[in-house]
């Protein structure tokens, strides 16, 4: 790209979010990132994969977790914490890049050239996905949807001022099931390289 962008996606799960993103990533050859820095993130202080899905992206037990001088004993709040530096560092050391959840829009929402997407979709769209990508009864594929959704619902607004899904907290909110992955992703790429007044 000729200037810095980062784009950040939120995503209902079912939607193809997160395949959208690393399309769009790969269109505009700039860098991807996804729940993959945890794992780097998580050699760093001892945790390995089981305990890192444990604590990722879930709100923090407050009962368990105090906060001293600014200093917090809670896993979660120490990951998150971690997180937010991997990601602003990444943007100061000149990196362009799609980002794929983190609250991404709340660590990188005061830099210039940012760009927040929400990724939702048609519920019986997003089901036949899940059932097709999980091997998944429908009964079950919905309930997993429903679950995972939640919980990216309560970790978020436990860490940001703008609501999940809410319209007003992006820049761009896209139903990909109106216009499949691979449209929806040429709709994306104009949007962004428009923006960044790539394109006339």
């Amino acid at each position: 790209m000729e200037k810095q962008v980062f784009i950040t996606v939120g995503r209902e799960f079912g939607s193809a979010g997160h395949i959208i993103g690393e399309k769009l990533s790969e269109r505009l050859g700039i860098h991807f990132y996804d729940r993959k820095i945890m794992d780097e993130l998580g050699k760093q202080i001892h945790l390995d994969d089981e305990e890192i899905k444990k604590y990722d992206e879930k709100p923090k037990k407050g009962f368990f977790s105090r906060t001293v001088n600014g200093y917090s004993n809670s896993i979660e709040d120490i990951l998150f914490d971690m997180q937010c530096q991997f990601i602003r560092d990444k943007a100061d050391s000149g990196e362009s890049f799609v980002l794929v959840g983190r609250c991404g829009e709340m660590v990188l929402g005061d830099r210039e050239n940012h760009i927040s997407i929400f990724i939702l979709g048609d519920k019986e769209e997003k089901i036949n996905r899940v059932m097709e990508v999980y091997s998944l009864p429908r009964d079950s594929a919905y309930e997993k949807m429903r679950r995972h959704d939640k919980s990216r619902k309560a970790y978020h607004n436990s860490r940001c001022e703008g609501k999940w899904g809410d319209s007003r907290t992006y820049d761009l909110c896209v139903n990909s099931s109106k216009l499949g992955i691979d449209r929806t992703v040429d709709m994306l790429e104009t949007y962004v390289k428009r923006r960044l007044g790539l394109l006339g």
